[in-house]
């Protein structure tokens, strides 16, 4: 099955899966793309149609020029509308994305069936202060300078020695052009989002109001991001809540345990 490629009026990119069935979109987390979901698109596909959406200044998506959970969350609901005119969604975020699917809830709720928010609390996030130190190492590659892949890897080894997570880094790094003219580039927008960390990791303030519709909540169980602390703020926006912790899993859920997020998915579709 060949995915279709769409970038509607929004402006934003994204790739679906799957020609019937109910409507889910996946939105991924800081520094990601919609095709780090590639895998549970394709596992859902003969049973729903499944967006794979690259964020504001993610992917192949445009760049903009300051960060904002309700500009973002309102660029992701147009494009879902244009995409699927009338049709409501499952709507799913992991992290940075997990924030942006609850205020998509919030804001426009007419448009989300159903809600998954994937290691992540309607709160200010500590743990995001640590891609700081994803920024420093790949703001750290003189992309002028650079001949190749292993350079930039070798660069930023020093600073990020997991493997998985420098792979998911350096899944930004593009080369264009040939010959002389080719140069280097980072995909997503590394300034803006380096210099918006601290956005990223907090909540929007003032009333938000609340989602009616079936939420469910995955989380981690060796993950920092979601502590019985985060519960009442969570039920108060969204008060159809349940809370799951997924064993063996930090928090990338969907890549440490990928055949429990894709079931939980399928649950989450059939509910009524």
């Amino acid at each position: 099955m060949s995915p279709v490629r769409t970038a509607q009026d929004s402006g934003l990119a994204s790739t679906t899966y799957g020609e019937t069935g109910p409507r889910l979109v996946l939105l991924h987390g800081l520094f990601g793309q919609g095709r780090n979901f590639t895998q549970v698109a394709k596992a859902l596909a003969a049973d729903a149609r499944v967006t794979l959406l690259d964020l504001p200044d993610h992917g192949r998506s445009p760049w903009s020029d300051r960060f904002s959970y309700p500009a973002v969350a309102d660029q992701v609901a147009d494009h879902l509308a244009a995409l699927a005119p009338g049709e409501s969604w499952t709507v799913v975020g992991h992290s940075m994305g997990g924030k942006v699917a609850m205020l998509v809830a919030l804001r426009h709720p007419a448009l989300v069936e159903r809600l998954c928010v994937v290691d992540i609390a309607p709160q200010t996030s500590d743990g995001v202060s640590g891609f700081g130190t994803y920024v420093e190492a790949m703001r750290a590659v003189d992309l002028a300078t650079l001949t190749d892949r292993a350079g930039a890897e070798a660069v930023v080894t020093e600073r990020v020695p997991d493997r998985a997570v420098r792979g998911f880094l350096l899944q930004n790094l593009r080369r264009e052009g040939s010959g002389e003219g080719a140069r280097w580039r980072w995909q997503m927008n590394l300034d803006l989002l380096g210099d918006s960390l601290p956005e990223i990791a907090a909540w929007p303030d003032g009333p938000l109001g609340t989602y009616e519709g079936p939420v469910l909540w995955l989380a981690g169980a060796t993950s920092p991001y979601v502590q019985p602390s985060s519960a009442p703020a969570m039920r108060a926006l969204f008060p159809r809540v349940r809370l799951v912790r997924v064993k063996g899993a930090g928090h990338w859920v969907h890549a440490d345990q990928p055949a429990v997020f894709v079931s939980a998915l399928r649950r989450l579709m059939e509910a009524g």
